[in-house]
Formats: structure tokens, C-alpha cells, sequence
């Protein structure tokens, strides 16, 4: 009798064994099932990071504009150098010994004398003015024809005083004409009066009332 019953009890072990393990067919139905979730899972990655990291060409470039350099308005009183008489000597002979100013930039205004047989040349008449004022002893003093671009001497010169045109170191512009025609020309074109060296030169004086 304990023969049959283990015997039997036997028989289901078997059978049950047989249901765990799966035929070949659904072995290879959860494979195949295994390779779709792994290629599933790789995708649902791959669009997660494509979503984290935006592409290259959508994202906005940043432009970094160049700051512009402001425009500077040429003086009238400015020449090129090689237009431009310089008769003083030494290093610094291209700028004016009272103020330092460039010659060249202002040269329209210029003014030049002798002292101690030495050439000096200014920006303008209001440093000549000063270097009198201050005891320097001048000589043929001269200045130059707005025409030309030539020294002439003041006693040959037509200044146009107050035109709307600036000056060089004072508010009332000064320039020479060494012809009368040309100082007409120019007031006509820009005002102010038409006046000799001498008085002139008294209305630089006011400079350093």
C-alpha cells in the first residue's frame, strides 16, 4: 500500500515539473517579448535625453554686435600735414609752445613771430595775444590766409571777427583773408565783421579781461 502512494505521489511531481517548465514555443515568444521592451526602453531613453538637450541648430545663436565708434566732425580750421607750413624747430615744433594744441588741427588760426631771432608759431591769436602779455617781446608777426594756406603778415590781413564758424581758444572766431574779396566771401557765407590786425587784436585782448 505505501508502494502505491509513494508511487502515485510520484507521478504528480512529475506532471507538476512539467507544467513549470515553458515549451521551446513560449520560450521563444518571451524572448522575442524580452528584445522588444529592451529596444522600447532604449528609445524612450534616447527621446528623453534628445528632449533634455536641445539641437544645436534650433537654439539661438547670440549676436555680439561691435560698438560703433562715434564720428568725429573735422574742424574747419583742420589741414592735411602735407598742406600745412611748420616753421618752428625741435621735437615738438607741430604744437603750439603757450597751449600745447596741434598745429595742424587748428591751422586755419595760426599764427607765427620772431623772438630772439627764433620762429614761433601758435594756434591762434589769443595765445599770441598771450605771449605778449605774459612780456615776450615779438617780431614780424604773421598769419595764415584761410585761402591760401600761406603765412602773410597781419598788416596785410583781412580778419573776419564773429562768424558763426568756431575759433580756436575764444568763443569770437578770428580768421585772416589776404584778400578783401575772400573776407567778403566768407562773411557772406557765415557773418561777423571785417576788421584789421590792430582790432583784432584788441578784441583777443578781452580774453583775459
Amino acid at each position: 500500500m505505501i508502494k502505491i502512494i509513494s508511487f502515485l505521489l510520484m507521478i504528480l511531481f512529475i506532471a507538476g515539473c512539467q507544467n513549470i517548465i515553458p515549451e521551446p514555443k513560449q520560450q521563444e515568444e518571451l524572448a522575442n517579448k524580452n528584445v522588444e521592451q529592451k529596444e522600447t526602453l532604449k528609445k524612450e531613453i534616447k527621446e528623453t535625453n534628445l528632449k533634455k538637450k536641445p539641437s544645436k541648430s534650433l537654439s539661438k545663436k547670440k549676436v555680439v554686435k561691435k560698438p560703433q565708434k562715434p564720428k568725429i566732425e573735422k574742424l574747419f580750421q583742420t589741414v592735411e600735414l602735407k598742406d600745412a607750413i611748420l616753421i618752428q624747430q625741435g621735437v615738438d615744433k607741430r604744437h603750439c609752445p603757450v597751449c600745447g594744441m596741434d598745429l595742424v588741427k587748428y591751422y586755419k588760426t595760426n599764427h607765427a613771430a620772431r623772438e630772439d631771432g627764433k620762429n614761433i608759431q601758435y594756434c591762434s591769436i589769443h595765445c599770441l595775444t598771450k605771449h605778449i602779455n605774459e612780456g615776450a617781446e615779438l617780431e614780424n608777426p604773421m598769419v595764415v590766409d584761410v585761402t591760401s594756406l600761406k603765412f602773410i603778415p597781419v598788416t596785410e590781413a583781412f580778419y573776419v571777427v564773429g562768424s558763426d564758424v568756431a575759433g580756436t581758444m575764444t568763443k569770437t572766431s578770428k580768421y585772416a583773408f589776404k584778400s578783401l574779396d575772400d573776407a567778403k566771401a566768407f562773411q557772406k557765407a557765415h557773418g561777423g565783421k571785417i576788421l584789421d590786425f590792430y582790432s583784432a587784436w584788441q578784441i583777443s585782448k578781452k580774453d583775459f579781461y
